[in-house]
């Protein structure tokens, strides 16, 4: 999963890259190409990134739960 997620790292940053480049010698058709990474990295890098990452974990203890909140102490105010 390492392998997929530098992979896909490496094709975000080449996209980007190469987007830059085109931009800055042929013109606003380097555009797409900046785009096409930045949706890459947004709806394929991230959500690979993140399941890879939570997998195994149990969610809940992250979670802020309404019935397990103390009562704070007023008696002073």
């Amino acid at each position: 999963m390492k392998t997929i997620i530098r992979i896909l790292l490496f094709i975000v940053l080449a996209f980007i890259t190469f987007g830059f480049y085109v931009k800055n010698t042929d013109g606003p058709s380097g555009d797409k190409w900046i785009g096409i990474g930045v949706m890459i990295s947004a709806l394929v890098l991230m959500p690979v990134f993140l399941w890879h990452r939570y997998k195994n974990k149990k969610l809940e203890d992250y979670m802020f739960k309404f019935d397990n909140k103390k009562e704070e102490n007023t008696e002073n105010q």
